[in-house]
């Protein structure tokens, strides 16, 4: 072969590599090289002299894949049409149609996550919803990062990426990306231009003094003061003049308002950014917006239409409502939904930081499959088809829902059960020795009943098997057992340590005859370690059992059926054990 020949082959090799990596992160979070060289070679058979250099080419690749960004892998995902099914999905069509669509032109909608820690279930619900309306309505999808504040909510660098891949993860593809830290000046703009109208001002008043103002519905002293005056405040603040708790920028609203939350609203406020520093711009600005200020501004210029936000968010709206009539601008359209929880899991991010700064030893992290964080539900074997069912059967319903893990269970198993492997897993083994086989006994199992999902052979070299003692316990000698896809045998004595059986018969229909249990088994010459992992009343429980061969030929996140025992995710796998993290039956 040329070197020009060679150089043609590589390009051609680079380029299929390059997609089966972008599809096995897409798939698993983080593209391995074994199933990767595996599909090259395969598709490539006839360039099998060149496999050392393919390899090494499929290394590199690995390497380049796994340093992406969610943006960059999503980009390459949508080049090689790996987005494609995600994208043509119809699951909104029961959906009911967004308020005054027709006043607005294109629909835009957002999904604006604070990145203090990695989304859940609840914050899906807006993404979700989001999203799937703006692909109705063929308008656009923004995706915002709310940082604005660096001391009490503060972002943490890994949940950028997280929130992205999750995500991706549940199809939600976004149109724009913006992260708020970054449009610092976009903010300051908006806050002189307020404070020039005579709509916003510099509030020098300790907190304690104003609240008591406030409550008494009375002015704070510095309120009125001329607008140049609270301009050249305002630059000295920004200069670092004053120190955080100093001063803050407040929104003149209304003395007299109902709620005295709204009441002079606060805008901006300082933070001592060399005690804590912005993971995105450092200790650049001191001078931040409030949610509300920050949230308000870049729904104008970002050009949202429609709002979809849980209803404790009812306020916010009161809040931002004044900037928007302040500066003449068209507020958008807001639809409030319930909040959202599931039984069994523990939904509150709060709740989790704390736990996870408290005792780190105690939980596998912000995947930990007790969190209903969407990387634990991941991690747990929930598809992302499951969890985007679920929430638009919620819709746009104002009601609270608390939504069973027997309903994500019965909805996940509808899914997942076309496409898991059947596996033979043994948990609290106990050896049986079966006299009368003739040995070696070869079987050829295929992974689904009724789906191509590939077969397995194993191969019985010693009259010994594991099954489950959970199966034996009790049963009298002189009972027939069938071993799954093996043959019957005829128990002769059972104990904790050992069971003692004979060959009975070969086929099914011998089975049936006597009433045999079917069971599944394990070899004991050729088997698997296997640790199954399960959620009981928040605690973990792991599960010493053995597994058959087969698992080590599988992927870490590859989701299994575990034969009559259930769903189960593959969790780790190494050549001697796999970790197994049980779904639902």
């Amino acid at each position: 072969m040329s070197t020009d020949s060679i150089d043609a082959v590589k390009q051609i090799i680079e380029r299929t590599a390059l997609k089966y990596a972008v599809e096995n992160r897409m798939k698993y979070g983080e593209a391995k090289q074994g199933p990767v060289l595996n599909k090259v070679l395969g598709e490539y058979r006839q360039f099998k002299s060149m496999a050392r250099d393919i390899a090494k080419i499929v290394e590199e690749t690995i390497k380049y894949v796994n340093s992406l960004s969610a943006s960059e892998l999503q980009d390459l995902a949508e080049k090689f049409g790996l987005l494609e099914r995600k994208e043509t999905k119809k699951e909104g069509r029961g959906l009911p149609p967004l308020p005054n669509v027709e006043q607005w032109g294109v629909v835009i909608t957002r999904f604006a996550p604070n990145p203090d820690f990695p989304i859940h279930l609840g914050n899906a619900r807006a993404a979700i919803l989001s999203h799937e309306y703006a692909r109705m309505y063929k308008g656009k999808f923004v995706l915002r990062f709310e940082d604005t504040d660096p001391r009490i909510k503060r972002p943490l660098t890994f949940s950028y990426r997280i929130v992205e891949e999750d995500l991706l993860w549940l199809g939600v593809k976004w149109d724009e990306e913006y992260v708020q830290s970054m449009r610092m000046e976009k903010y300051y703009e908006v806050a002189r231009k307020l404070i020039e109208l005579g709509y916003a001002y510099v509030d020098l008043c300790r907190s304690i003094v104003f609240r008591e103002l406030r409550n008494a519905g009375k002015a704070c002293p510095h309120r009125d003061l001329d607008s140049s005056k609270h301009m050249e405040l305002f630059e000295k603040i920004l200069l670092g003049e004053f120190g955080e708790g100093e001063a803050v920028i407040r929104l003149k609203t209304d003395l007299n308002y109902p709620d005295p939350a709204i009441r002079d609203w606060v805008m901006m406020r300082i933070i001592d950014v060399e005690k804590y520093p912005h993971p995105v711009v450092g200790d650049r600005y001191r001078l931040w917006p409030t949610y509300n200020f920050a949230a308000a501004i870049d729904d104008h210029f970002m050009g949202v239409t429609h709002i979809l936000r849980g209803k404790e968010h009812a306020l916010n709206t009161l809040k931002q409502l004044f900037i928007y009539k302040y500066l003449g601008w068209k507020y958008p359209e807001v639809v409030n939904f319930g909040r959202v929880g599931l039984e069994g899991l523990i939904l509150s991010k709060s709740w989790i930081k704390g736990k996870l700064r408290e005792s780190p030893g105690k939980f596998m992290g912000f995947d930990d499959i007790r969190f209903a964080t969407i990387s634990g539900l991941r991690r747990r074997g929930i598809l992302p088809e499951t969890i985007r069912e679920i929430i638009l059967s919620l819709g746009l319903s104002p009601a609270d829902a608390r939504i069973s893990w027997v309903n994500v269970a019965a909805v996940n198993r509808k899914n997942v059960d076309p496409v898991a492997k059947r596996v033979f897993v043994v948990c609290n083994p106990v050896k049986v020795r079966i006299s009368g086989v003739d040995l070696p006994k070869e079987v050829e199992i295929s992974y689904h009943p009724s789906k191509n999902l590939g077969k397995r052979r194993i191969t019985l070299t010693r009259p010994e098997v594991f099954i489950s003692y959970y199966d034996i316990e009790g049963v009298k000698p002189g009972t027939v057992i069938r071993l799954m896809e093996l043959f019957n045998m005829e128990i002769k004595h059972v104990s904790k340590e050992i069971v003692e059986a004979i060959y009975h018969s070969a086929g099914l229909d011998e089975a049936k005859k006597w009433g045999a249990q079917i069971i599944q088994w394990v070899a004991c010459e050729n088997n698997l370690k296997a640790e199954v992992l399960k959620v009981e009343n928040l605690k973990l429980r792991k599960e010493y059992c053995v597994a058959e061969r087969g698992l080590v030929e599988m992927e870490r996140g590859e989701i299994v059926q575990m034969v009559r025992i259930g769903f189960g995710r593959i969790d780790k796998i190494t050549g001697s054990k796999a970790v197994i993290v049980y779904a639902h039956e």
